[in-house]
This record gives structure tokens, C-alpha cells and sequence, in this order.
């Protein structure tokens, strides 16, 4: 690998399309491998919370440990992308990625497997925003259109296809659910080998480079006490509370210690000059509202098809073919039409109101309502994400140098990571709420008491309700009716949050992709006067 000395900035030569095909086999599986088990366990977590005798509070933690140091961690693989090998950083963050599944994989304590997994969340976080970045260096943003359809239809595949597979695995008895962890191993190993023989980016080696390791600690402490806060508040403790306010404002006050660490670091993890840019804060706030509704879609619509429709894991996987099918299909087509073009403002609009209008159709299911319908939305739902998901982060790259490309990227995927984080937390609160209160009717209603196990407080879960439902053929029907009717408040807001995608993408300066892998000498010359104008 070729060493660049960036005193004497040079023009890298955009590879062939052969060589980015190779290249992007081992990224892609790298990708696949990461997004795949941050949903596969969702269809499997009763089997496995009651496997290893896990509480509810860890029931919900064995998915947010994941997210939360992803989301916490993304910013800062991004910055030491800019200052080291980009490969051999990629290659770390799979090899983390394997510790921590392999640790999730023998988890004998629901305590051993929350820490698992939040090493495994550090891994993905890596290699969710290094394979973006990667590409980034690789390909100019004009022809990178054409290859992100591959890199949204990876990723989105396997987060809506998480949940069929999980689900098969549970359902099969010769397998159990530890090969939901088991299985990512030699695909991880694959890619990590892949990347050794096809993925050759130059350094970029800087002088006296200083490491914002406090900016860092700030930023992921600061995170994840709100995401914390996010996850149990309403649950094991109410909003109006001393624990609300002392982890809110220990929250706050950690943040804007970042911020204030961010203007003075040398070298900053978050390059506020970047966020401060337009079209950088537009695709933060678009970012936001689709990782909402993507990963919200992914996990909650299996819970429904399971609980209100009497599906089977592996059926509930198989019924939300119509949304992948939505992404695969928008995003090759919208890839393609933007690389034509070099348009990209028309793509995310579109896309916008496309996941508006199909998260809105969801939000009035009900536990009766057809299959077509339910089918119809999610394919509106799936062609949104397929044309919004890259993009956002495709149009910040074409704005940034390459020597920055890492942290921008990163800071937009970091953005939607966290909504993603957020979504599901809230949601699923408001989701238990509803269920609470709708049980808690239905058995007054018909004369029985809520003593049977069915309505325990809004901390109600999967786990409960299923067990709840093997009480009585009427508290069966009660439940059923519940989870149908309550799942439709959640994609209400999740129509709301995508309406903030169209608003950001309204307000997007029309964008010609360039033709070149860095800004031309001239603008980027007054790209990094802007920057350093006091």
C-alpha cells in the first residue's frame, strides 16, 4: 500500500470498475455481516433471555447495548480514518466485531451477553462507517450513485431480512439460538481476508497528528447516559423523576463540555466547521428521521405479524418481503438515475414522501387489516429507505475534501444511528404503554382481572404478552387485539419523523455530484479559507 504525504496533495485516480467490484465484495460482506446482527436476534430474544435466565430489563438491553455503543462510537472510527489506514482500521473493527459475537455466542448470563454485545456494537459501529468511507476514497461521488444502490440495498437487506433469519434459526431445532451469533463468524472471517487481498487505499500521514481522546470520552459518555436515560425512563422510573433529571442533565452538561472541548481540539472528533454547513446539517436532520422509521419498521412489524397475527418467527420474516423488495428495487434504480444525472436533490425528495406516505399507511393497521394493504405500505416504506438511506450521507461527501471525507461521513451515519437508537427506545415505550392500557381495558371489559399476569405496567414486553396469551383463549383474543391496534400510534410517529426528511430535503441546495474523487484545487483552496476564517 502506497504512502501519501499530504504537504504535496495529489489528485488519486478514481479505480476501474473491476477493481471496485473486488473491492466491494469484502466490503459489502463486512457490511452484510455488521448490520445483520444488530436485527437477527429480535424474532429470537424469548428463546434467548428465558435461555439464559435474563431478566426484562435485559430483554430489552440485549438490542440496545448494540446500538448504543454503535451510535456512540461511529464519530470517532470516522476521525481516525482521516489520520490512519483506512484498511488496517476496518480490519480491527471486524476483528472486535468477531470477539464480541463469539462472546454473545456463549453467553451463559443475560449479564454476560448485554457486555458482549455492546463489544460487538463497537465492532459494527467500525465497520458500518469505515466501509462507507472506504468507498468514499474510492469512488468519485458522480459515479458512486451507480454503487449505492449496492450499499443501501446491503444494508437494509439485511436489517428488514434480520428477523426471517433469526427466525428460522429459532424454529430450527438442530440449530438453537446461539447460531444467531455463531453464523456471522466465518462470513466476518471471509470478508477480513477479502479486504487483505482487494482493498489498497493510499495513507495520508501527517505531521505531529493529536488524537482527541477527550473530545471522544465526552462525546460517547455524553451519548449513551441520554440513550440510557431514553431506554428505561417510563419504565423502571418515571419522566418526572430524580434519575430523569440527574441523567438528562449529566447528559446535557457532558455534551456541551464536547462541544466546548470540539472548537478547541487540534484535531476534533466532530469538525464543527463540517456540521455547521448546510447541506451537512439538512442530511443530519434527514438522517435522523429514516435510521426512525428503518430500524423502528424492522423490529416492531415482526413483533406485530407474531403477537397480533398469530405468526410464526420465520413467517413474520417472510411477510415483510414487500419492503425489501422496496429498497432493492429503489435503490438500484435511483442509483443508477443519479449517477446519469449527477442529480441528487429530486432522488430524496421523492424518497421522503415515499417513507411518509407508506409509514402513515402503517399507521392505521389494525390487528384485522388485509395483507395487501399491509404489503402496499411496506413497499412505500422500503422504496423511501431505498432512496434516502445513502444518499443523505452520499450528498455530504460531495461537499467535503477527501481528507475529511471520514469524519463527515461518519458524523451522518453516527446521526442516523442515534435516531435509529432513540426510535426504538421511545417507541417501544410508547408501544408498552399502549399495549398496557388496551390490556388492562379489554380484561375489565369481559370481566377478568389483571391479576392473571397480562397488564404489568408499561415496562409490558414480547416476552410477557406471549406468556400472558397461553392463559385463556379470551386473554389470548384480548392481547392479539391489543398489539394489532396499539402498533398503529408507532407508526404514526414514525410518519411524523419521516416528515422531517422531506422538510430537510426541500431545503437542500440542488447538488451536481462532482466527477472527481476531491474538490477541485480551487474551491477546496476556499473551502479551507471558509474553515479557518475567524
Amino acid at each position: 500500500m502506497s504512502a501519501v504525504n499530504e504537504s504535496e496533495p495529489m489528485e488519486p485516480s478514481p479505480a476501474s470498475r473491476r477493481q471496485v467490484l473486488k473491492v466491494l465484495s469484502g466490503l459489502l460482506l463486512a457490511l452484510f455481516v455488521s448490520t445483520l446482527s444488530s436485527t437477527v436476534v429480535s424474532s429470537a430474544l424469548p428463546k434467548i433471555i428465558g435461555s439464559v435466565h435474563g431478566s426484562q430489563t435485559q430483554y430489552t438491553w440485549v438490542v440496545t447495548a448494540t446500538l448504543l455503543t454503535t451510535t456512540a462510537t461511529t464519530p470517532i472510527w470516522g476521525k481516525l480514518a482521516d489520520l490512519f489506514s483506512k484498511k488496517a482500521l476496518l480490519q480491527i473493527a471486524i476483528a472486535v466485531f468477531v470477539l464480541g459475537t463469539l462472546a454473545s455466542g456463549i453467553s451463559r448470563t443475560g449479564g454476560e451477553l448485554i457486555a458482549a454485545r455492546a463489544v460487538q456494537g463497537v465492532g459494527v459501529g467500525g465497520v458500518q462507517a469505515l466501509v462507507q468511507i472506504a468507498i468514499a476514497a474510492l469512488i468519485p461521488p458522480r459515479e458512486r450513485g451507480r454503487y449505492s444502490a449496492y450499499l443501501s440495498g446491503t444494508t437494509s437487506t439485511s436489517t428488514i431480512g434480520g428477523p426471517l433469519l433469526g427466525g428460522v434459526i429459532v424454529d430450527t431445532s438442530w440449530l438453537g439460538w446461539r447460531w444467531c451469533f455463531f453464523i456471522a463468524i466465518p462470513l466476518a472471517a471471509v470478508a477480513f481476508l477479502l479486504l487483505q487481498r482487494t482493498l489498497n487505499l493510499p495513507v495520508l500521514r501527517r505531521e505531529n497528528v493529536k488524537i482527541d481522546y477527550l473530545g471522544a470520552t465526552l462525546i460517547a459518555t455524553g451519548v449513551s447516559v441520554l440513550l440510557i436515560w431514553v431506554s428505561f425512563v417510563d419504565g423502571s422510573f418515571a419522566w418526572a423523576s430524580w434519575q430523569t433529571a440527574a441523567m438528562v442533565s449529566g447528559g446535557l452538561v457532558l455534551l456541551a463540555a464536547a462541544l466546548w472541548v470540539e472548537t478547541r481540539a487540534a484535531e476534533p472528533i466532530v469538525p464543527l466547521a463540517i456540521v455547521r454547513r448546510r447541506t451537512t446539517a439538512l442530511a443530519i436532520l434527514g438522517s435522523l428521521a429514516v435510521g426512525t422509521a428503518m430500524f423502528g419498521t424492522a423490529v416492531f412489524l415482526s413483533q406485530y405479524f407474531q403477537l397480533s397475527r398469530g405468526r410464526t418467527p420465520t413467517e413474520a420474516g417472510l411477510l415483510t418481503i414487500p419492503m425489501m423488495a422496496g429498497i432493492l428495487i429503489a435503490s438500484i434504480v435511483c442509483g443508477r438515475m443519479i449517477s446519469r444525472t449527477g442529480k441528487i436533490k429530486p432522488f430524496l425528495i421523492s424518497g421522503a414522501v415515499l417513507l411518509t406516505v407508506g409509514s402513515a399507511g402503517l399507521g392505521v393497521i389494525d390487528h384485522e387489516t388485509p395483507m395487501v394493504f399491509l404489503g402496499v405500505s411496506m413497499l412505500l416504506v422500503g422504496m423511501g429507505v431505498g432512496m434516502t438511506l445513502q444518499n443523505f450521507v452520499l450528498a455530504v461527501q460531495n461537499t467535503v475534501q477527501l481528507k475529511d471525507v471520514g469524519a463527515a461521513s461518519s458524523t451522518v451515519s453516527f446521526f442516523r444511528s442515534l435516531g435509529g437508537t432513540v426510535g426504538v427506545a421511545v417507541l417501544g415505550a410508547v408501544l408498552a404503554r399502549q399495549v398496557d392500557d388496551k390490556v388492562a381495558s379489554g380484561l375489565a371489559a369481559a370481566g377478568m382481572s389483571s391479576g392473571h399476569g397480562m397488564s404489568g405496567g408499561h415496562g409490558m414486553s414480547a416476552g410477557q404478552s406471549s406468556s400472558a396469551v397461553a392463559q385463556s383463549p379470551a386473554a389470548q383474543e384480548i392481547i392479539r387485539v391489543a398489539y394489532g391496534d396499539a402498533t398503529a400510534h408507532i407508526f404514526l410517529i414514525s410518519a411524523g419523523a419521516a416528515v422531517l426528511a422531506v422538510i430537510a430535503a426541500v431545503f437542500l441546495k440542488p447538488i451536481n455530484l462532482r466527477s472527481t474523487l476531491d474538490l477541485p484545487k480551487k474551491k477546496a483552496d476556499a473551502t479551507c479559507a471558509e474553515r479557518t476564517r475567524p
